[in-house]
């Protein structure tokens, strides 16, 4: 009998035992979560916050914008600065060559970069993997470097811009929608990413489609391309954000005023009117909200692009 008691002490004692360990673990466990989620937040509010002060501030004016400390609920709101913004001359202008510029190189992207990763992904031929190699490798070129070349060459087009069937002459492709667009139509990182996903599409279903007789660009155009959208999706929000805000470019080879792009035209806004900062500050909001409603539009098929093409 005493035996027994000391095995049933000894089996309580152990269960004590395990519920603590238990206990402490999910102890461990809430107090991670809990520093994790805080780290989180404190990230989300420093990268949100200029936004919104950015926000708040085209709601007020000048004076009331720099005032310390800064206010982030505006006393008086207006929305007089946007409507002078919109008063602004060419500003429609510049909204449009922007859209249509970043509209023309997410479709260019999206063509030629899932072209070229159903060709490295799908297709066999000699030199492909090195190939593919070489065009992950242009990823490690830094802009500043084909700066010059990309100018020179888009000088030097032929039958463009005045120039002769050697090149010279004119301006070629500078100052024009060709220079903005043909430059930015291709992409190693676009060709990169829709290949990983492509990856993981069973080549087994696209077997069965050439066995019903299904030609290559059919195959990649009606079994493919479907199964790609989430991908697609990721892609031309990379795309469509990294044109839509870019300057640097435009400003390099865009000299009249009618093809300004945007960012651009904000820029150069600034230096004519002396930095008015409350009109500046609308124009960035307004500049911002195309961004944020193709990304919101295209949320689910952006989170599942990058969550599937990195499980590959």
């Amino acid at each position: 009998m005493a035996v027994v008691t000391r095995e049933h002490e000894r089996q309580q004692a152990a269960e004590a035992q395990g519920a603590a360990i238990r206990r402490r673990q999910r102890a461990n466990e809430v107090a991670q979560k809990f520093v994790i989620y805080l780290l989180l937040a404190a990230g989300a509010v420093i990268f949100i916050a200029p936004f919104v002060w950015m926000v708040t501030a085209s709601l007020q004016d000048v004076g009331d914008m720099f005032r310390w400390p800064p206010s982030w609920i505006p006393r008086n709101p207006s929305f007089d600065n946007y409507t002078e913004f919109f008063k602004q001359e060419r500003i429609g202008r510049y909204f449009f060559n922007s859209a249509f510029v970043a509209l023309t190189v997410t479709s260019l992207q999206l063509f030629t970069s899932s072209l070229a990763a159903y060709t490295f992904a799908k297709r066999r031929f000699p030199g492909r993997d090195l190939l593919f190699i070489i065009t992950l490798g242009t990823l490690m070129i830094p802009g500043q470097v084909t700066l010059i070349p990309n100018y020179v060459i888009l000088k030097n087009i032929p039958f463009f811009g005045g120039n002769d069937a050697f090149g010279s002459g004119g301006h070629g492709w500078l100052d024009s929608y060709w220079g903005l667009i043909v430059p930015q139509g291709a992409s190693a990182f676009g060709i990169f990413l829709l290949r990983q996903y492509m990856k993981s599409i069973p080549d087994d279903l696209l077997d069965a489609a050439r066995v019903d007789g299904g030609t290559e660009f059919r195959i990649y155009a009606e079994v493919v391309m479907p199964l790609c959208r989430p991908a697609l999706a990721a892609l031309g929000i990379f795309t469509f954000t990294y044109v839509w805000d870019d300057f640097f470019w435009p400003l390099v080879i865009i000299s009249s005023e009618e093809l300004r792009t945007l960012p651009l035209g904000l820029a150069l806004f600034v230096v004519r009117n002396r930095t008015v900062w409350d009109l500046l500050m609308a124009g960035s909001v307004i500049t911002t909200v195309p961004v944020l409603l193709v990304f919101l539009f295209f949320q689910r098929h952006f989170i599942r692009g990058i969550a599937v093409t990195g499980m590959k």
